[in-house]
């Protein structure tokens, strides 16, 4: 049953299309993936996933497949300067981005194309830095989904306890001391993490984390490493953007955030906090048992994060008559 459930994680499924899109923020095209509609289902609607930083959509596989057998259109893209949609740095491992802004850009151009072409309901799921993204799209009024989901959104970075503002300066101070496209650190999601310390951070699945070598090993052009001092700042400069007052509180979609108390990646505080000003917001937390892929978790916290997810769009975004 175990060897099934790699197999299938481990490879695109027959009918689906990997193609490229081009965008406005530059002539490098971005990857995407596309589900139809499930032959096996009711018409149930469409879903863009955004992925985090470092990120590729094969490893989400499992969680797109699952949502098109519900029914679901699903598509998925490649974040311009990472996995297989080109680089902004000076090397093929670090992730570096010129301004978080060029991102929202390429969101707000792709989900125009992609709504005119899906059916609706429209429903934006983001994890980590994608849902940062996802969210501050929606707050800027780049993007207009029926539904959002944000899976351990990037909010906020640790060390928590330190204002974003005082961590903000920091990061300022520290890329004017040189290139900002240099790496931040050498291993692993954090400075004082050996690389086999990483799953520690993102899963307790040994298997699911298992896939993403898996597919490194297969498409190298995939793989990133750390991210820049220039990203961490601009991260941090958009973090600060969401945080200004108002800027939350005027978002008039429906939000469910779904988060571990002890993520090692991204802030719970930034994301409680959120939580309390978005208007329509749920928030479903996890302890100890779930680290920062929910949705790569071991079968748990997995299923219970998809059952919290089916239950919010149905409520939400239900079938259009």
């Amino acid at each position: 049953m175990a060897h099934e459930a790699a197999k299938a994680r481990r490879a695109i499924p027959e009918g689906v299309v990997e193609s490229f899109w081009t965008g406005p923020s530059g002539p490098e095209p971005l990857r995407r993936i596309d589900w139809p509609g499930s032959a096996q289902a009711e018409a149930r609607g469409s879903i863009l996933f955004l992925p985090g930083r470092g990120d590729c959509y094969e490893k989400w596989l499992e969680t797109l497949e699952q949502w098109n057998l519900e029914g679901w259109a699903v598509s998925s893209i490649d974040w311009r300067g990472q996995a297989l949609s080109g680089r902004f740095g000076f090397d093929t491992t670090t992730g570096h981005v010129p301004d978080f802004d060029l991102w929202i850009e390429d969101l707000a151009a792709f989900w125009r194309d992609w709504t005119a072409e899906r059916p609706g309901p429209h429903v934006l799921v983001g994890h980590s830095m994608g849902g940062h993204l996802a969210l501050r799209a929606v707050a800027q009024g780049k993007v207009r989904p029926d539904a959002l989901v944000l899976s351990a959104p990037m909010l906020g970075i640790h060390p928590a306890r330190i204002p974003p503002s005082l961590l903000h300066a920091i990061a300022r101070g520290i890329v004017r001391l040189g290139d900002p496209r240099r790496p931040a650190w050498k291993h692993s999601e954090k400075p004082e993490l050996l690389p086999q310390a990483r799953s520690r951070l993102l899963t307790h699945d040994k298997a699911r984390y298992a896939d993403e070598d898996w597919w490194r090993s297969r498409r190298p052009g995939i793989a990133m490493g750390p991210a820049s001092w220039g990203w961490i700042e601009r991260a941090l400069a958009s973090i600060r953007l969401l945080d200004a007052k108002g800027v939350l509180e005027a978002v008039q979609v429906p939000v469910l955030l779904l988060a571990t108390r002890y993520d090692g990646l991204v802030s719970w505080p930034a994301i409680r906090r959120a939580a309390c000003r978005l208007p329509q917001a749920e928030l479903l937390a996890f302890g100890q048992e779930a680290r920062h892929e929910l949705l790569r978790e071991s079968d748990p916290v997995r299923d219970r994060t998809l059952a919290a997810i089916r239950d919010f769009l149905n409520r939400t975004a239900p079938v259009r008559g």
